[in-house]
């Protein structure tokens, strides 16, 4: 996670959020056959001899974003191939550390408690100056991107108007009259339930358990009013889509969720490096969204279409 938009697309399964996009980011354990097998050759790049491999999650952003590193680093002139649809957090990091593949996008919150679950971490730049010196020997991060998809507790413009809400300690005041849409690991993991007491004082009335994600079913709960607030992941284009509200986290109970590069220091080169770190300065949240909406939406793009189409937009591909 969190890691499904009226397809499914998840990270959650990724490590620490657990449930989805709202078009639907859907995260299975693993997919069907052995994704490590055979990498593809990204859109205009070299056979694969000795090349960079990029590998994704099991989640159209994660693939999209694989795709965009992997165009990005053979406009540089370095030869990269995909490996996409690997599986959860817990399968993709060991295949960066055992060399199956080079480097993964990632998101830096989730990636800190899959290697300690302990870390106090949240905001952006803590979460950041942590990583490096909790991941395993040979492996490394590079910049961080702007562009971040984390968990938030959204409510429809009717209900934000109605109670005056901004932010979850707004929340808090009427928490106990809100039933809340969410996976149901909701109820348990630390940022859910627990989190929102501990943090905000805010108990709600209920969990109503969805399993896509923040997706379509979420979507409709809330806009029927079957729940007043859903847990859906912020690059979900049926945010903007619907006008719903995100409520504000001035207390960071969700840490921050930075996309990022994973990689193995073992082929890593400066020019790679440099080529990857162009990305992250330039992706934004509101990319994420646009491209999330291109694969997940009604345009039903390809993970490679897309990337080939922001490299192109940003000037990185000509």
């Amino acid at each position: 996670m969190k890691h499904p938009i009226h397809t499914t697309v998840t990270r959650r399964g990724l490590g620490g959020l657990a449930a989805g996009i709202g078009i639907a980011l859907a995260v299975s354990a693993c997919g069907g056959g052995n994704p490590l097998a055979n990498p593809t050759t990204s859109p205009g790049s070299p056979a694969a001899g000795g090349s960079l491999v990029v590998g994704s999650a099991d989640f159209p952003e994660s693939q999209v974003i694989a795709e965009i590193y992997a165009g990005a680093l053979n406009a540089a002139g370095i030869t990269a191939t995909t490996k996409p649809n690997i599986g959860s957090r817990e399968i993709y990091f060991k295949a960066v550390q055992d060399g199956s593949v080079d480097v993964v996008p990632d998101y830096s919150g989730n990636l800190l408690s899959h290697v300690d679950p302990e870390a106090p971490e949240v905001t952006a730049e803590d979460v950041y100056k942590a990583l490096p010196g909790k991941l395993p020997k040979g492996l490394g991060v590079l910049e961080a991107a702007k562009a971040e998809n984390k968990d938030a507790m959204v409510v429809t413009k009717a209900t934000a108007e109605k109670h005056q809400l901004q932010s979850i300690e707004d929340l808090a005041k009427v928490c106990k009259d809100f039933t809340m849409a969410a996976p149901a690991t909701f109820e348990t993991r630390p940022y859910g339930f627990p989190g929102l007491k501990k943090n905000y004082g805010c108990e709600l009335k209920a969990l109503k358990p969805f399993s896509d994600g923040g997706g379509n079913l979420t979507l409709q709960a809330l806009l029927k009013d079957e729940v007043q607030v859903a847990d859906i992941y912020t690059t979900t284009p049926s945010i903007a889509d619907n006008d719903l509200v995100v409520l504000e986290d001035p207390k960071n109970n969700f840490k921050a969720q930075q996309v990022l590069p994973l990689y193995n220091e073992a082929k890593m080169t400066d020019k790679a490096k440099e080529a990857l770190n162009g990305v992250s300065r330039i992706l934004t949240t509101e990319d994420l969204i646009n491209l999330n909406r291109a694969v997940s939406g009604t345009q039903k793009q390809n993970a490679k279409d897309a990337a080939a189409g922001w490299l192109k937009d940003k000037g990185i591909v000509k």
